[in-house]
């Protein structure tokens, strides 16, 4: 098998999103999603709907990834697959899907944890990060910061105790009335804001993260303000939004601010679906720049699930040899 012209098909189905990506040589050639509207009108994703929806989805999203980069099923090297963390039906559908097309074209198996791919997607495009550089990884199921000293070794030094960071942006949309997902609505109504409410601040010890207190102090302040006014989160919509953004994100930059102290390391990275947001975004920036940080934030395709990540992960384990047998199964966590 030749080390010098590697091209990998990776599948990403670890949630509501079916994604497939092809890379060649450490490059990614397409990048593909299919997203699912089914749960909008439930507002959250629903399990069985978004398994059943990978199903329909995973053929056509691999034909237009195949064409855009105009590579053939004979070509492939290796296919790759998120195993975990996720939706254990989502995961199924992909699992299943890459290990059929795998074992039909005789070519290994590279399992994907979704939350290390989020990381090393810094590794598609420059400037790629230097090692060792701390990662703050926010997105609906985790809040971490993690030491990374190669691509493979890492070290939790910090993670969230209860919501996860994204998570409170879902629950605090969805106290404002606003479809989901929410979060991305929060981000934009918020840069329309001209006043800041304040809630309780998380005060969790160590470089830790909670943000169930600070759910609670919004929900709570909603409350009392609609009893004086039935009309205060429809008349204060921009505020509110930007309010509670300020309160997640200073929240954020104080224990990552915290781990570099305390660490020395001064190259930050931001990963997952939340480093998406613009609040979070420009604070790790602003903060960068007074800290004498090297910072590293990703394109805004490779914050949320997606393949590509899956792939650029998977090119990383080819060298390494981290195949899979086909006994190989999903896991939840």
């Amino acid at each position: 098998m030749s080390l010098t012209n590697i091209t990998i098909l990776a599948i990403e189905s670890s949630c509501d999103d079916t994604a497939v990506s092809i890379i060649k040589n450490g490059k990614i050639l397409s990048n593909k999603v299919a997203g699912q509207k089914v749960h909008e009108i439930y507002g959250g994703v629903v399990p069985e709907l978004a398994s059943r929806a990978h199903q329909a989805n995973i053929v056509p999203v691999l034909d237009v990834a195949l064409k855009t980069a105009n590579v053939q099923l004979s070509e492939l090297n290796a296919i790759a697959f998120t195993q975990n963390p996720g939706l254990i039906g989502s995961l199924m559908v992909g699992c299943s899907f890459a290990k059929s097309l795998a074992q039909s074209l005789n070519i290994p198996l590279i399992a994907v944890n979704h939350m290390q791919a989020h990381v090393l997607a810094h590794f598609i495009d420059e400037p790629k990060p230097i090692f060792p550089f701390l990662c703050l990884t926010v997105s609906g199921g985790h809040t971490q910061i993690a030491v990374f000293s190669n691509y493979f070794e890492s070290k939790i030094i910090g993670k969230t105790i209860d919501d996860a960071a994204g998570e409170a942006f879902d629950k605090a949309a969805k106290m404002l009335n606003l479809p989901y997902p929410g979060g991305p609505l929060i981000d934009e109504y918020a840069k329309n804001a001209h006043v800041e409410f304040q809630f309780a601040k998380p005060n969790i010890p160590n470089l830790d993260y909670s943000f169930s207190g600070l759910k609670t102090s919004f929900l709570y302040f909603l409350k009392k303000e609609m009893i004086k006014n039935e009309n205060f989160i429809i008349e204060n919509r921009d505020n509110l939004c930007a309010s509670i953004q300020n309160s997640i994100v200073k929240h954020l930059m104080k224990k990552l601010i915290l781990a570099s102290k305390q660490t020395g390391i001064k190259n930050i990275a931001l990963a997952g679906g939340v480093s998406a947001n613009s609040s979070l975004r420009n604070e790790i920036e602003i903060e960068g720049k007074k800290l004498g940080w090297k910072t590293f934030i990703p394109a805004f395709e490779y914050c949320t699930d997606n393949a590509a990540m899956i792939a650029m992960t998977a090119h990383f384990k080819f060298l390494n040899n981290e195949f899979v047998d086909l006994s190989v199964a999903p896991s939840s966590r």
